[in-house]
């Protein structure tokens, strides 16, 4: 706990927010304790000597007079080991610290460090006592988990000389190393603290190229994200925005997943903590908790400290990006947040933007959105990180022209495009690929050419067209009926069809459908496009449509998505066999043809 300064007394209360006068130099974003309860909030706005309190607390029986006491420092997290599988609150208090000191009910108040002060961890260093470093430098090592090694870096503003440093078994908060010479000497403990609101500095930063695969076929083929690139998913109530979110949190290929519940509904967050202790990493085989870091903020909880969540989550994200690690960080949702921020806005009586969010609205989502990225990390080596960030947006009744996915749309690089209809049709994920774009698609494609195959992009391509030729279709077919439609037309309404069906559609509940690697999807989808274009030759040699839709190798296609991942030379098999089958139907009436040409009596 950050020592108290200064002592001021309340002089306002309006619901999370607090004006207080008196203060010590007060000074923006400082971490202040209200009430005798020591309640925490950040000041937000000065004027003349009073200073305006967010409170991340419950401010009921709060009143004028009662105490204010100023800590000097801004809201910061403790960055160190300890941090993975761990479940915070929005103002990183461990909630299963609390639960067992205070029962379900989190009493008002309540301090916890972030980070254990009594748990050992093994550090093993990798410099010796007379190396240089520098800020961001790797000390040495902690494993934190089976899965993750922990870094212990240089903090920042330190550097030079090692004078000495000891391995063993020690708490976060023991001296490990001391840096430095004379009175610039620092004593290195493997704890940092860092402010939420600051982001962590970097070298430079990189143009996103690798793509972060997360299993769901619509996204890494179709809508890709790269790994340290920004994406929304907006999408109205029911969609499966949360879903989406748990499978990129469950299965992308991240070395560490953070997830921020952001004012969401209680039962999906326990979804969440009931499941990931439970899941099986398919890249380790591990539990999936061995690599994540989960902050629970739901809309029970005091409202304010729903900003404290996000700034929280992307804190930590960055600190495991300055390790050189790739992270992957689901927010759900920042319209929680943007409600959070508007509530506080009208509170300080500030002129209201548009639908009543605050006018910097806009800068705010940005500059979140902005801390995501591809970095070379500060050190002296190099050393490159990253952090992906996704962020789900709830627009009311699913309008996606109001301010908060609007405000999102202008900074984010992929778009997912959620849509009542198709989740009543029960298409699931249910994003609109008419709708939705990617602007990594040709540096992603790159890395599949490499990765899978080079006819990866064009494939992919195809399957698009076959969409687009459906959407402008489905018109005539409303229209005039599907039996107006030439048998070439028809064929591209059954091709995107199957690229709906087959490929598109994708059922999280199914152990094998769940997740899908990017080896497979590329053979599913030629396996989809090779019946269309084998199909092709079927309808220009004048074989009927429904002939071609009638062999027993449709519906093999229908079920491919099932074969397994130990199984994919089935997909080659397949496809001959759908080959074979339509050049049988060629050939069959190819001599139909030639018997009919024969003359009678010939």
């Amino acid at each position: 706990m950050a020592e108290e300064q200064g002592k001021g007394r309340i002089i306002k209360v309006s619901g999370p927010l607090v004006v207080a006068a008196g203060l010590d130099d007060p000074r923006m974003y400082d971490l202040v304790r209200v009430g005798r309860e020591r309640l925490m909030g950040e000041v937000i706005e000065l004027r003349g000597d009073e200073a305006s309190v967010q409170v991340y607390e419950e401010t009921g029986g709060l009143g004028p007079g009662d105490p204010v006491f100023t800590t000097g420092m801004p809201l910061s997290v403790e960055l160190g080991p300890g941090l993975i599988e761990s479940i915070y609150d929005g103002v990183q208090r461990p909630l299963n610290l609390l639960f067992d000191k205070a029962g379900n009910y989190i009493t008002r108040g309540m301090e916890m460090p972030g980070l254990s002060r009594d748990k050992k961890w093994e550090f093993v260093p990798i410099v010796k006592a007379g190396d240089e470093v520098v800020e961001g430098d790797i000390l040495g090592t902690v494993q934190e988990s089976p899965v993750l090694e922990h870094r212990i870096m240089v903090p920042a503003g330190v550097g030079g000389r090692v004078q000495d440093i000891k391995g063993g078994s020690y708490t976060v908060t023991d001296v490990i190393a001391t840096v430095g010479e004379g009175s610039d000497a620092a004593q290195v403990t493997m704890m940092q603290k860092w402010p939420v609101r600051r982001g962590r500095p970097f070298k430079k930063k990189l143009a996103p190229y690798a793509p972060l695969t997360t299993g769901q076929r619509v996204i890494d083929t179709f809508f890709p994200v790269a790994k340290g690139g920004t994406a929304c998913v907006p999408g109205p109530f029911g969609s499966g925005k949360t879903v989406i979110q748990h499978q990129i949190a469950k299965w992308a290929d991240a070395d560490v997943i953070l997830f921020i519940g952001c004012g969401e509904r209680g039962n999906e967050m326990t979804e969440v903590l009931i499941e990931f202790p439970e899941l099986i990493d398919p890249h380790s085989g591990e539990p999936l908790m061995k690599r994540t870091v989960l902050i629970a903020n739901t809309s029970n909880m005091p409202v304010a400290a729903r900003e404290a969540s996000v700034y929280t989550g992307i804190t930590i994200a960055e600190y495991f990006r300055d390790m050189g690690y790739q992270v992957a960080l689901q927010a759900d949702s920042t319209s929680r947040w943007a409600e959070a921020m508007r509530e506080i806005s009208g509170r300080l009586e500030e002129m209201p933007g548009e639908e009543g969010y605050p006018a910097y609205l806009g800068t705010r989502i940005a500059a979140f959105y902005e801390r995501a990225g591809l970095v070379q990390c500060k050190c002296s080596g190099e050393r490159v990180g990253s952090v992906t960030v996704v962020g789900a947006v709830s627009p009311p009744g699913g309008d996606l022209s109001e301010p908060v996915t609007q405000a999102t749309l202008r900074v984010v690089k992929v778009f997912w495009g959620l849509e009542d209809k198709l989740a009543f049709r029960r298409h699931f994920p249910a994003i609109n690929w008419l709708i939705s774009y990617s602007l990594y698609i040709n540096k992603v494609s790159e890395m599949w050419a490499e990765l899978v195959d080079p006819s990866f992009k064009e494939l992919r391509d195809l399957a698009m067209s076959l969409l687009q030729q459906e959407s402008e279709l489905e018109e005539i077919v409303r229209l005039i009926g599907v039996e107006a439609l030439s048998s070439r037309e028809r064929l591209v309404m059954e091709g995107a069809k199957s690229v709906r069906e087959d490929f598109l559609q994708q059922n999280a509940f199914d152990d094998v459908d769940t997740f899908t690697s990017l080896e497979k999807q590329f053979l599913l989808l030629r396996l989809i496009m090779t019946f269309y274009e084998e199909a092709g030759k079927a309808i220009a040699a004048d074989v009927e449509i429904g002939d071609v839709l009638a062999i027993p190798e449709c519906e093999e296609i229908a079920h491919a998505k099932f074969i397994s991942e130990e199984n994919l030379n089935e997909f080659d098999v397949l496809e001959r066999k759908v080959t074979e089958a339509i050049g049988g139907l060629i050939e069959r009436k190819a001599e139909e043809e030639a018997e009919e040409k024969v003359p009678e009596g010939a």
